[in-house]
């Protein structure tokens, strides 16, 4: 047994028992028949630090897995990180700056070399700030989504699926993002409310005979317009179906067609379309009858005005940015007599109606992004998703909270070709080389693209690299060795048991895991997919650098410690919704850490230490009995709680018993009267807590652990407790709960009272009586003096149950003194009380006030209610 430090110092036992877990290869799953369990970590990026979005999705990770090898199970977490394309060309690429170099100076070898060189010096940041979490990952298998294993699992599912007919070259609109000069994925695109304009233009028909007005908020793409919608039913342009319109500027013929994607209730009711720079009008366009490949592009790799095929844009707009061309286009516009003016409240006349848009922005780059019509590599996502969707409609994978089902379906029902290239250097560079007359050659390898060109054909591979969500949609079963392994089973390691997900990456990353995983392995990649919410600031805004309100995680791991925030995050934890940070709460759980401390503490003072047993002790004593049937109770509402992935509950569980049950209870009834069985049955208690608690707060209980008594082995690989109903006295537990609510209606009374904390007083128990075998525990806790008979004089009436007993106040109290405090404080109770009804009951309050503030409202009244509650209570004791 080693003695405690008086106080808690998380510092000083987090690094030491993290080294040694590590070391002693503790993480690595080697149980002999044990059977298997698998997580896997969504890999973060290799350029990432630790936010507190990471910090919950790895704590509850952490718990699962090490909930799980404490059940005896053959426990991995596979941990890695993704090579993150965009993200780190772009740290390189600022590197470079800063030696006044760019990536064209060098050849693409040469830059991809500098990357790797890259990672192996700055690569692992976020991989050592897991391990101060106390992530128990399997450091000894780290991946990498471009390591040479997981390379070849790449590029034989890219041309697998090439060869199945379920990966194709199109040329279709993408997010295309000037400023990294790639297509981009919807999840790197972030929207912006932008203060812009609308136009409103006239259209003249070709035969001269009027116009139609159209209105647009981007007035330069009207230089690629390819045709003018409107509704079919809209009768103020059914002669008009099917004859031309001239172009302003570039005199371009185009035809009046009619698509239900013009809506005839806003504005003309004509709309122009543009299908190369627009998703909406591309559709339209297709339906028109225009292929892709005539589709005209005004725009370059730059967002630079370029010429179109029909060569019809004057040669001043040309190699303008879509800024600049905005405004020449409007200044011509203007010139010409079809620009129609928007006339304000005032009568007065400007060139466009100002108006909120909704703009999309690179989230790396910072600049608008531009839909671009270009020739990419596609994904045939809708073939993919049948088996996905079926899976989940099935129960072959359980979604936790089982209300994003819906969303996934409706995702997933309707989903689009899936875009898996990208215009990059870093990266899985796509398997596919081109001969000079177009003809594309698919293989893994050069050697076997040449063998399929045949001899003397030269050949070109593709410079475009993949799509980083298409490497780590393989993570479930590329990590475990696939395809080497031939194994589809891949040792039992496949399917997954479970996968922890934030719900803004379930249809980037979780759906195509499961299209991938469905396809390559036959077999769902994991049997439950649970998706928490995000962590936002405390008013409940989303956490943004730009605002300013993001929090630390390595910030609040050293303040508080990685055990604090980690409860903090499990307690916070309920299923999906989003968790609001709240750093007192943080707090809080360091200082239920110390409690806990406290209490270890106390046992070693009086002999108490670990267990040598599994099951309970013998007990004879009630309180003994008490406490191992509120173990097994904390037991079996942990394991349902874990079972049904409700992390709160199950930290709920255990907070509330060790605080209030194990603490404030148990080690004060038994002070002082600390005998060989009580001794016993608080060690193994204790060490019941440890265990419970471990998942959640692994390294303070590993410390106690190893101070309370010399173990066989670390508490990390220790056995679950095993909830035994034999171990039940439901008549002492009766007695003791019986006891406890004396003792707190006791006490209840002296705070109200305002009695002297330190004044013994005497509980007269008229007819009835107090069981002698708690009446000492009565006396010592109530701090009263238990008598028999009724109470004369001043008095105040204490319900246990039915009987009745009450609290001698002659010469204790001033009776006078405290009924005027009381009725005061009931008064002003009472005050607040209705001021915040009348206010939450007035709607205007309720419907146009901040959330938070109506919520803080509602929070002031509950209190309010409740203190005017209680002073009222109190003023009746007093009679």
């Amino acid at each position: 047994m080693t003695e405690l430090a008086k106080t808690f110092d998380p510092a000083a036992i987090e690094t030491k028992w993290y080294a040694h877990w590590e070391e002693n290869g503790l993480f690595h799953p080697e149980r002999a028949g044990a059977e298997p369990w698998t997580i896997v970590n969504p890999p973060p990026n290799v350029t990432g630090s630790l936010h507190i979005g990471h910090a919950l999705d790895n704590t509850l990770q952490d718990i699962l897995t090490r909930h799980a090898r404490l059940k005896g199970k053959d426990a991995l977490w596979v941990v890695g990180t993704d090579h993150a394309g965009i993200a780190t060309q772009m740290v390189v690429e600022r590197q470079m700056a800063l030696r006044q170099q760019k990536r064209t100076d060098f050849t693409r070898d040469e830059f991809v070399a500098k990357v790797w060189e890259w990672k192996a010096e700055s690569g692992g940041q976020i991989t050592r700030q897991l391990r101060r979490l106390g992530c128990s990952m399997d450091w000894a298998n780290e991946r990498f989504t471009m390591d040479e294993g997981f390379s070849k699992a790449v590029l034989k599912v890219f041309v697998e699926l090439y060869n199945q007919g379920l990966l194709y070259r199109d040329k279709r609109l993408v997010n295309w993002d000037p400023g990294l000069a790639t297509a981009i994925s919807d999840l790197e695109v972030e929207t912006r409310e932008v203060r812009g304009s609308f136009w409103r233009l006239r259209y003249p028909l070709e035969d001269g005979s009027g116009f139609i007005e159209v209105a647009t908020t981007r007035p330069e793409t009207m230089l690629a317009d390819m045709a003018v919608a409107v509704h079919p039913t809209d009768a103020r342009y059914t002669d008009l179906v099917g004859k031309n319109v001239r172009l302003p500027i570039t005199g371009r013929l185009i035809p009046i067609v009619a698509d239900e994607h013009a809506d005839p209730e806003l504005g003309s009711g004509a709309v122009k379309i543009t299908p190369g720079h627009d998703f909406n009008d591309f559709e339209v366009g297709k339906r028109a009858g225009f292929k892709a490949a005539d589709m005209l592009n005004m725009l370059d790799a730059k967002a630079q005005v370029v010429q179109t095929a029909d060569g019809l844009i004057p040669d001043d707009l040309l190699g303008l940015p879509v800024a600049e061309a905005r405004k020449a286009v409007v200044a011509r516009l203007k010139r010409d007599g079809v620009l129609i003016p928007h006339v304000d409240k005032d009568g007065v006349e400007h060139d466009a109606e100002p108006r909120t848009i909704q703009t999309p922005y690179g989230d790396r780059s910072g600049v608008v992004i531009e839909p671009w019509l270009t020739d990419q590599w596609y994904v045939d996502a809708a073939t993919l998703a049948k088996p996905a969707i079926e899976a989940v409609r099935s129960g072959a994978v359980q979604v936790v909270p089982k209300t994003w089902e819906k969303t996934y379906f409706n995702w997933m029902e309707n989903i689009q070709p899936w875009c898996v290239s990208r215009q990059l250097w870093w990266g899985h560079r796509i398997p596919a080389w081109f001969a000079e007359d177009g003809s594309v050659f698919v293989a893994e390898t050069a050697e076997e693209a040449q063998e399929l060109a045949g001899e003397g054909v030269t050949l070109t591979q593709d410079p475009d690299v993949l799509d980083t969500w298409f490497s780590s949609a393989l993570w479930p079963f590329a990590t475990m060795g696939w395809p080497e392994n031939g194994d589809p089973t891949l040792g039992g390691r496949y399917p997954n048991d479970v996968l922890i997900s934030g719900f803004d990456i379930l249809f980037f990353w979780d759906a195509r895991m499961m299209m991938q995983g469905m396809h390559f392995m036959k077999d769902v990649p994991f049997r439950t997919l649970y998706l928490h919410g995000l962590v936002r600031a405390a008013d409940g805004a989303k956490m943004s650098k730009s605002k300013g309100n993001t929090v630390d995680p390595l910030g609040l791991i050293d303040q508080y410690g990685a055990d604090a925030l980690r409860f903090f995050m499990a307690a916070m934890e309920s299923q999906g919704r989003d968790i609001k940070m709240d750093e007192r709460r943080v707090e809080g759980y360091r200082n239920f850490a110390t409690k806990l401390w406290n209490a270890s503490r106390f046992a070693q003072a009086n002999g108490i230490g670990g267990s040598d047993t599994l099951e309970p002790p013998a007990a004879t004593l009630s309180v003994n009995k008490w406490i191992v049937a509120e173990t097994v109770a904390t037991v079996q509402a942990v394991d349902l709680a874990l079972a049904d992935y409700r992390f709160d509950a199950a930290a709920n569980a255990i907070y509330q018993f060790v605080w209030s049950r194990f603490c404030d209870w148990y080690l004060e009834l038994i002070k002082g009267n600390i005998d060989a069985e009580t001794k016993a049955v608080a060690g193994w208690v204790l060490d019941q807590i440890l265990v419970l608690l471990h998942p959640f707060m692994p390294f303070i209980t590993e410390e106690l652990w190893h101070a309370l008594a010399p173990r066989s082995h670390d508490l990390i690989v220790g056995q679950w407790p095993m909830p035994d109903a034999r171990a039940l006295d439901p008549a002492a537990t009766r007695e003791v709960e019986r006891l406890i609510e004396l003792v707190e209606a006791v006490r209840a009374a002296r705070a109200e009272l305002n009695v002297p904390p330190g004044a013994k007083i005497a509980l007269h128990t008229g007819a009835g009586a107090v069981p002698e075998a708690v009446a000492s525990y009565v006396e010592r806790l109530a701090r009263v003096t238990l008598t028999p008979g009724e109470a004369s004089g001043a008095r105040a009436p204490i319900l246990w149950g039915a009987e009745t007993f009450a609290l001698a106040l002659d010469g204790v109290i001033d009776l006078d003194a405290e009924r005027a405090r009381l009725t005061k404080s009931l008064a002003a109770a009472q005050k607040e009380r209705d001021a915040l009804a009348g206010r939450l009951g007035n709607a205007s309050f309720v419907e146009r006030a901040k959330p938070e503030a109506v919520e803080k409202a509602r929070a002031d009244h509950a209190e309010k209610a409740a203190d005017a509650a209680r002073f009222a209570a109190a003023l009746a004791r007093l009679g």
